[in-house]
């Protein structure tokens, strides 16, 4: 329960907080005439008593040994009898005393001593003195005009201080709360700090509080003046982020009146009560020199304490840990006229709040799929009372029963940390697919921790991410069979991490319906099947004997778009006939003309007759030529457009039958159809025929004498004109040549005057040409936002 020792005249008992945890305590005085005198602030700072806590925050009291109430043997052996009261209640009924007798031995006694306690000041003054011859009172009285008033064999205090002089009887002192007496050889005097007599003062840039005073005593032919002046630090703590510094001055002028006799004798700095006879070896900075002690303790250095702290000024309130240490420094020195003075300052500092940031330490193994993430440094004071994994809250009870693992663990400063284990898999652990097949995990938590005595409660969030290669890009298979192109993707991660693109179009089950292609899917892949001459089949190769086609589908990102694979099929075909239509306007046919009797096919032509076969033999004719050539009509149906030409044989007499002939009219229509919002300006394309993307699909219409393939023209009421300007006010007049440089606008209106409620006017594929000669080459495009 209680700890006791005697240091530097000073009692010094010490109560377990362990034992007084949860309950209510007294300390009273116990008088052995007056009996127990219930210890308060006021009655400490008169009689010589401290009552604190020491930086670990148990119960402290210390008391000098020339104060109230303590048994005094001739100066050198010295008695005081505490009773401490615990109880239960605030009210302290119920209340169990311990008495506790304390003993101090203490004969080594400056001329003077002077001590700087927490809450008061006191000197004391050896009072032996020669004694006065008789031939000089007279004199000496006659000298002292102030004296003359002081009354026979009672102590009088004369205090000086910037308002003036006060003398005041002893019995009165008490009042203004000071403590004045006298033992077998000392006389004593114990002062408030601040009181009105005191006065501030800086010594060497340290504030001092002192009190002038002089004690006077007279009898008969004796009288005695004694300087009673003591004089304390009151400030002289700095800090920095790691050390405090109390600084005490080595000379205080009030103390001497030869400050050239001043001669240091010794210095000895104590913690919580004790004397350091080598501060270094505890990493303490003892200094001193003609004008300051210096005393420099490291942050946490071993005899003081760390707290947690909480600065709740902030929002959601700041976390930083404040440092406290018990220090007292015994300076002696001697002069001419005072001999020896002990000057003993007891200090407890403590640091301001010293803000500190947490750490939060990423300690994760990709390859255990396992965030291991340690959370630090913290003094012992500080508990985890909760965490919230992804904004989702849990106490630590249910935390452990989800799963995670937390613990603490121990550093080699003395602080401690937090280990928390969530595993890569868990719900509440974000995944995004980055880069090319890795996998971002985000852990997001809040920790709730408990700060201090007081329980404070301190938030604090992280965020810890790792990044691990656990994707496998699919790779696709692909083969053809006679007709077909097929490719084989592995269904995983299709939607979720990867979409399918077919050039910038994505390819869904719309996209290969609307194209021709069948979509399939198992447990495991998706299936497409791609006709040879359907939309977005590449024809590397286009031949009279064969085709190599290709068909490609991008994989690309979800989010970003990037392409991550390119699934391409390619194979060589021998189709009978075909028709490719190319985005450029290229158009390749392979046409079958099966006549009895055969024909020559050299002789077959399109509308224009300069546009013969580049290949042929007996039963197949092979055309390459552009859409804007060899007499191609061009229409729209729907959201089409469609490009016409006829592969026709020129008429003739049959071999050896000069009767029969051939009906001119026999004749194949060719067909390309292109979708209406995807055209592009042709001479757009820098890409070779063999590389671009076809864009059209083609058909083959057979027709002859009986069955020919005609359309049904209907004319339309359109009105054209060129206007000057964008204002579309002052046109040009018809029949006029206009001249334009090629990157001038043209304004152009076209005006559809036909009431039919079935017709519609699309201005579009609008081309200039160098003559009237509708099919005429070269053509201009001049339609830019129509």
């Amino acid at each position: 329960l209680v700890q006791s020792s005697c240091h530097s005249r000073i009692f010094w008992m010490k109560l377990n907080k362990l034992f007084l945890q949860g309950k209510f305590f007294q300390l009273e005085i116990n008088d052995p005439y007056a009996g127990p005198i219930l210890l308060d602030e006021k009655l400490a700072s008169r009689c010589g008593y401290v009552q604190s806590e020491d930086v670990w925050g148990n119960p402290v009291f210390r008391a000098s040994v020339l104060g109230c109430h303590v048994a005094n043997e001739a100066d050198e052996l010295f008695s005081l009898t505490v009773n401490i009261k615990v109880s239960s209640f605030a009210s302290m009924r119920a209340a169990v005393t311990y008495t506790y007798p304390m003993y101090c031995s203490y004969s080594s006694w400056a001329s003077r001593e002077i001590v700087c306690e927490e809450n008061y000041m006191e000197v004391s003054v050896k009072t032996d003195v020669p004694a006065v011859s008789n031939d000089y009172t007279v004199a000496w009285m006659s000298a002292l005009p102030e004296t003359q008033n002081v009354a026979y064999q009672i102590w009088q205090l004369m205090f000086v201080s910037p308002s003036g002089r006060k003398r005041i009887m002893v019995s009165d002192a008490a009042k203004l709360g000071y403590s004045f007496n006298n033992t077998l050889s000392r006389v004593y005097l114990r002062a408030p700090y601040y009181s009105n007599e005191s006065d501030i003062s800086v010594v060497s840039g340290i504030n001092m509080n002192m009190v002038t005073s002089t004690s006077m005593y007279r009898q008969r032919w004796l009288l005695l003046l004694i300087d009673m002046t003591v004089s304390c630090p009151v400030d002289g703590t700095s800090f920095t982020d790691t050390t405090l510094t109390w600084t005490v001055p080595s000379v205080i002028p009030a103390l001497l009146l030869q400050e050239s006799t001043f001669l240091s004798k010794n210095i000895l700095m104590g913690v919580d009560g004790q004397g350091i006879a080598e501060p270094d070896k505890n990493n303490y900075l003892l200094e001193h020199n003609k004008t300051h002690i210096g005393i420099t303790i490291p942050i946490g250095a071993e005899g003081g304490k760390l707290k947690a702290s909480m600065n709740l000024s902030v929002s959601d309130g700041l976390y930083g840990i404040i440092y406290s240490i018990d220090l007292f420094l015994e300076h002696t020195w001697t002069d001419a006229d005072w001999q020896t003075t002990k000057y003993t300052v007891i200090k407890s500092i403590t640091t301001p709040f010293m803000p500190q940031i947490p750490t939060v330490i990423n300690n994760t193994l990709p390859e255990e799929k396992i965030f291991n993430v340690a959370f630090g440094h913290f003094l012992p004071d500080v508990s985890l009372v909760a965490i919230a994994i992804g904004n989702v809250p849990f106490t630590l009870r249910e935390a452990q029963h989800r799963g995670y693992k937390i613990y603490e663990t121990p550093f080699s400063n003395g602080t401690k940390g937090f280990i928390l284990e969530v595993s890569f898999d868990d719900p509440y652990v974000l995944k995004e697919y980055v880069n090319r097949n890795e996998t971002k995990y985000t852990l997001l938590v809040n920790y709730t921790l408990s700060v201090g005595p007081e329980m404070t409660l301190y938030y604090h969030s992280a965020e810890v991410e790792c990044v691990i290669a656990d994707i496998e890009i699919p790779e696709a298979v692909g083969y053809c069979d006679e007709e077909n192109l097929y490719l084989v993707i592995p269904g995983f991660g299709l939607h979720q991490y990867w979409n399918l693109y077919l050039g910038t179009k994505l390819l869904n089950r719309h996209t290969a319906h609307t194209n021709g292609y069948l979509a399939a899917t198992n447990s495991t892949h998706l299936i497409l099947q791609i006709p040879l001459f359907a939309v977005g089949v590449i024809y590397e190769e286009v031949s009279f004997q064969k085709i190599k086609a290709r068909f490609d589908v991008a994989l690309r990102k979800v989010r970003t778009m990037e392409t991550l694979q390119i699934f391409s099929v390619g194979c060589n075909f021998n189709p009978p006939a075909f028709i490719v239509c190319h985005p450029d306007g290229t158009v390749m046919i392979s046409a079958q003309m099966k006549t009895v009797p055969g024909i020559d096919m050299s002789k077959t032509q399109l509308r224009d007759s300069s546009c013969k076969p580049k290949e042929y033999n007996e039963g197949h004719a092979f055309f390459k030529f552009h859409v804007t050539t060899c007499g191609t009509s061009v229409r729209f149906e729907g959201d089409h457009i469609v490009y016409e030409n006829e592969i026709s044989y020129e008429k003739e007499t049959l071999p050896g039958r000069s009767q029969i002939t051939r009906d001119p009219d026999y004749r194949l229509t060719v067909l390309c159809y292109y979708q209406a919002k995807e055209t592009v300006m042709l001479g757009a394309f820098i890409s070779e025929p063999s590389t671009s993307r076809p864009f059209g699909s083609g058909t083959v219409v057979p027709g002859s004498n009986t069955a020919v393939y005609r359309r049904i023209r209907r004319a339309l009421n359109v009105v054209s004109r060129v206007s000057k300007n964008e204002s579309f006010m002052d046109f040009y007049e018809p029949n006029v040549a206009i001249l334009k440089r090629p990157t001038e606008s043209v304004f152009l209106e076209v005006e559809l005057k036909d009431e039919s409620p079935d017709a519609e006017l699309y201005l579009d594929n609008c081309w200039v040409t160098g003559s009237l000669d509708f099919n005429s080459t070269p053509k201009w495009n001049i339609t830019v936002d129509g």
